[in-house]
């Protein structure tokens, strides 16, 4: 049974965790979601609705798939900022985007309950896979309100309940017993970030649930798409 850390040693849990499998983590992406990850972040991009020459942040972006796509979306007269606390996970995005001489997206350190942006200064925010990993959501989620534009795009690609029980019974078996095991195996872990990582989705706010924060925080007209039987789920909200 997973054991997770107290809420004030969480964050460094967890990005112990991920160091431990950043450069396995692709890897496993694609190995554990059957490749379907892919599909989820190219339908956040287009949920997104970016635009050339607009300014994005894609937080919690680890090895920065999402900024990639991003970047593509917005041309070159964007400006794409890739945003994670793990410095590991970034290098190999940074390494990522450098392989596609993708200019116009740059990587930084930034902590998604700080984060290092100016109040109004970006037309979008992605965040793929992040939100259930923060400390405090509800401070993420004003963080990121703040960041964007008058009429801006927060889109928020996460893991959700499917609403079907018969999906949701095999999800929870897949999650809880295969998932830790492979994911452990490929990657060598000893930290058990495979068991925290179901853990986590099971705590994490449903579909309604993340809605109603997102409006809390501020956001406008709050829609979710879910994919691939609502075992993840597309947020998007504006400012």
């Amino acid at each position: 049974m997973y054991a997770p850390p107290p809420p004030a040693e969480k964050e460094r849990a967890v990005q112990r965790m991920f160091s431990s499998i950043a450069r396995f983590y692709d890897l496993n992406n694609t190995l554990l979601s059957f490749g379907l990850h892919h599909r989820w972040k190219v339908r956040t991009i287009e949920l997104a609705a970016l635009r050339p020459g607009e300014a994005v942040a894609d937080i919690g972006a680890g090895t920065a798939d999402l900024s990639i796509l991003a970047a593509g979306a917005v041309g070159s007269e964007g400006k794409v900022v890739a945003l994670d606390l793990n410095e590991p996970m970034l290098r190999l995005g940074q390494k990522k985007l450098s392989g596609r001489r993708i200019g116009q997206a740059l990587c930084a350190l930034g902590n998604a309950e700080r984060l290092p942006l100016a109040d109004q200064s970006v037309d979008a925010v992605l965040t793929g896979f992040c939100m259930r990993n923060v400390t405090d959501l509800d401070q993420a989620l004003r963080e990121i309100y703040r960041i964007l534009k008058p009429g801006g795009r927060m889109a928020c690609l996460e893991f959700s309940r499917p609403p079907g029980s018969a999906l949701r019974k095999l999800y929870d078996f897949y999650s809880f017993t295969l998932l830790p095991k492979i994911g452990t195996w490929v990657s060598k872990d000893p930290t058990g970030v495979y068991s925290y990582l179901p853990d986590s989705i099971r705590k994490f706010p449903d579909q309604e649930g993340l809605k109603k924060r997102m409006e809390n925080a501020g956001f406008a007209r709050v829609t979710y798409e879910n994919l691939t039987g609502g075992i993840v789920a597309i947020h998007v909200g504006r400012k």
